[in-house]
């Protein structure tokens, strides 16, 4: 499983993760829910203790990752495949233009 923390306005939102069976979940933290409860990321997900669920990555999401020959020499760069969305997501967007950015959580090689 591959997580990463949205953060909107430089505040923790919440977090996508993509699950071992290829499906997508993004779940906002319930302190946002209470503090910015008008604060959503894109009108398509309103702020909701629900979670959200997809088979493929939230278009919101995809629409972060670069294109054309940004996303070129982002592929390359990384030698992430240029289908494997999550991963870009991951390695493109944490200092993206725009109130929302993508910050990977690593997984411990202990856990």
């Amino acid at each position: 499983m591959r997580q990463a923390i949205i953060k909107y306005n430089n505040q923790r939102a919440g977090v996508l993760s993509e699950q071992d069976s290829g499906e997508y979940e993004f779940v906002y933290d319930t302190e946002y829910c209470t503090n910015h409860p008008d604060d959503f990321i894109t009108f398509n997900m309103p702020v909701r203790k629900q979670a959200y669920k997809s088979k493929h990555l939230f278009p919101f999401f995809d629409g972060l990752i670069p294109e054309g020959w940004l996303l070129n020499i982002a592929s390359e760069s990384w030698k992430i495949n240029k289908n494997d969305r999550m991963g870009l997501l991951l390695a493109c967007c944490q200092n993206s233009i725009g109130a929302v950015s993508v910050h990977p959580i690593t997984q411990s090689k202990n856990a």
